[in-house]
């Protein structure tokens, strides 16, 4: 399975960490939706930074 991560709000008011998240995820701007493999690693990154995001999965 595969998760769609979509950046719904700007990171620059955040705290480092949560920008190098975001920046790590592969997002660089708002609105921008990137496809990554469903991990423990991903999710990890995904709930650091849940406030920004919106998480759809995908069947393969």
């Amino acid at each position: 399975m595969k998760l769609q991560i979509t950046l719904t709000k700007s990171p620059i008011a955040c705290l480092q960490k949560q920008i190098d998240t975001v920046k790590a995820l592969g997002l660089h701007k708002v609105g921008q939706t990137v496809v990554k493999e469903d991990n423990a690693a991903v999710r990890g990154q995904i709930f650091r930074v849940q406030h920004m995001v919106k998480v759809e999965e995908i069947k393969d």
